[in-house]
């Protein structure tokens, strides 16, 4: 399989091949409140699809993805509910965590939560400090975007939109111990009733955006082969990672290809935590197959944003069923049907950065063809198999 991606940075498709034998795959997870939703659902079943094809194509996957465990929404959720802020954090990561296993997600190779890296991020904040990125002011320390003229190339927004974009998604472009209103958080000073670390710089606890980049280097190096999440965070987190990461090791790039998925949508809003309009998977889990859920989710496509319909899964029962009774067929070794040119137009599809809804398509013309023919050779069943665990599908195997 020659694969090929869509990477955010050029925004170009791109050959993608790992710098070493193993690809290097990051993942921005959840911050746990409020979990999980078919938003999230979207982006980590479209990642672990990602997982199963690098592995297709012959290599090897180190996938690490994070928990942004300690955050001001959760902080925020934990005062309006009574609940300590650690308590909800842990209820909410074991939900995700039973939401992904239902939908056939694996566990990433390493699933971090980022209070127990911390002792990762301390250092490399004070790397940046001393190669001039980083300063202390006001008992927090920022990043200086002054000192990296490549700020802004990620997401190619203007300083204008970037400032206000900075300011939607938590940042505070007006905080007077800022030297620039772009600079962003590191380490922020502790507050009264909450939780703090010890650091360099006084009590406090990491800003955004360092936790992910400690924890990528930590696992995968200063080299990743591809980091993804959700577009909402092209900027400021990936750009603000990029800068952060690159700042500190002096290695370009940070990261090779950035896959970003698109935003889905629901009763004409994006779907998201802030605006309370959410699927939840358990709900959706209640009333339709999880394979039916799954192919739902990658009949489309990862860069297209999309509007999710309640009864969307419910399209997809009949494929599976058909799939499973197919696979439960008895196998008749003179059956004629050549599986190959099935296979082929799968592997192309998902080679052509991930075009899943066209793997579908064709894994669906496999099914129909083996049920119209009435004779299934043991060879058939093994490619629509193959396939089948390529999307991630069970099939009533477990």
């Amino acid at each position: 399989m020659n694969l090929h991606l869509y990477n955010t940075a050029s925004r170009q498709i791109e050959p993608f091949a790992p710098l070493g034998e193993t690809v290097g795959l990051y993942v921005c997870g959840v911050t746990p409140y409020d979990t999980t939703h078919m938003g999230h659902a979207f982006t980590y079943v479209l990642f672990d699809t990602l997982v199963r094809v690098l592995r297709r194509a012959g290599w090897a996957v180190t996938y690490v993805q994070n928990v942004t465990d300690i955050d001001d929404d959760i902080l925020k959720r934990a005062r309006q509910t009574g609940k300590k802020w650690d308590e909800l954090g842990r209820e909410q990561t074991a939900q995700y965590e039973r939401d992904s296993r239902a939908l056939n997600i694996e566990s990433p190779t390493h699933f971090l939560r980022a209070t127990d890296e911390i002792d990762q991020m301390i250092p490399l904040i004070a790397t940046l400090i001393a190669k001039g990125h980083a300063y202390v002011s006001g008992g927090n320390v920022y990043f200086s975007v002054a000192s990296d003229p490549q700020y802004g190339s990620l997401s190619r927004y203007s300083r204008a939109e970037m400032r206000t974009i900075a300011a939607e998604r938590g940042g505070n472009p007006d905080d007077p111990d800022k030297r620039d209103p772009l600079d962003f958080l590191l380490w922020q000073a502790a507050q009264p009733d909450e939780p703090a670390w010890e650091s360099p710089w006084g009590k406090g606890r990491p800003g955004w955006h360092i936790e992910c980049s400690a924890m990528a280097m930590h696992f995968l190096g200063p080299t990743v082969d591809i980091h993804g999440g959700g577009a909402d965070l092209i900027f400021p987190h990936h750009e603000s990672e990029i800068a952060q990461s690159e700042g500190a090791t002096d290695v370009h790039p940070f990261v090779r290809v950035w896959m970003h998925t698109a935003m889905v949508r629901y009763e004409g809003e994006k779907m998201s935590k802030s605006l309370g309009n959410m699927v939840f998977v358990r709900d959706a889990l209640r009333q339709y197959d999880p394979d039916a859920i799954r192919l739902y989710l990658l009949n489309h496509h990862y860069r297209a944003p999309w509007e999710y319909e309640d009864d969307g899964p419910a399209t997809f029962l009949p494929l599976v069923q058909q799939a499973t009774d197919a696979l439960a067929s008895p196998t008749d070794d003179e059956a004629s049907l050549d599986a190959a040119p099935f296979v082929a137009d799968f592997d192309r599809a998902l080679a052509h950065d991930l075009d899943t809804p066209a793997a579908i398509a064709a894994f669906r013309s496999l099914v129909e063809t083996l049920r119209a023919s009435g004779r299934v050779s043991g060879d058939s069943l093994a490619a629509l198999r193959a396939m089948a665990e390529t999307l991630g599908l069970r099939l009533g195997q477990g």
